[in-house]
């Protein structure tokens, strides 16, 4: 089987990229204060020098520009900056009776909670609650305790949320 030779191509191929080369530092890209980006066919060099741009020398920089964001009509404003309508507004004592309900459920819920995380606290005993009898590998015993200490540190978490909830409501 005869070899076919290609003596030129190694020599095409470095002359494409030589000129692809001397093509990309042709272009001078300048770094503008506002991060924007420009080339030297839109500024020349006395113009970026007067407004702060540096040029950036070394890799090529592949800039894509954006679209402005567009406006947003009027009536798309969030609910929340909006004023509320008069005939929307809640009257004071129905909203007073709200939040007497709120308070009542939320100090219900928060003696249930603590009721049940004394009970946990007295079960956990400082750390050593008594083994039970499927607990004779040691392993199973920790593991409980493991899962007690979480419980623990969750039930209290409960409590302080209820704690906080009823703090943020108005005086009765």
């Amino acid at each position: 089987m005869t070899r076919i030779r290609f003596p030129r191509l190694p020599a095409l191929v470095l002359a494409a990229l030589a000129q692809g080369a001397l093509a990309q530092s042709a272009t001078i890209v300048y770094k503008c204060p506002g991060n924007v980006y420009t080339s030297d066919r839109e500024l020349t060099a006395k113009q970026a020098a007067d407004q702060g741009c540096k040029a950036i020398e070394g890799t090529p920089i592949t800039v894509f520009q954006g679209r402005p964001p567009t406006p947003r009509p009027a009536s798309a404003t969030p609910a929340a900056s909006a004023p509320r309508p008069a005939e929307a507004r809640v009257d004071p004592a129905a909203q007073r009776a709200r939040d007497g309900d709120a308070r009542r459920i939320l100090s219900d819920e928060l003696r249930r909670e603590e009721a049940r995380l004394a009970e946990m606290r007295r079960e956990f005993n400082n750390g050593e609650p008594e083994r039970q009898g499927d607990e004779r590998n040691y392993q199973r015993y920790l593991d409980r305790v493991a899962e007690m200490r979480a419980a623990l540190a969750r039930k209290e978490a409960d409590v302080a949320a209820l704690q906080r909830e009823l703090a943020k409501l108005p005086p009765q």
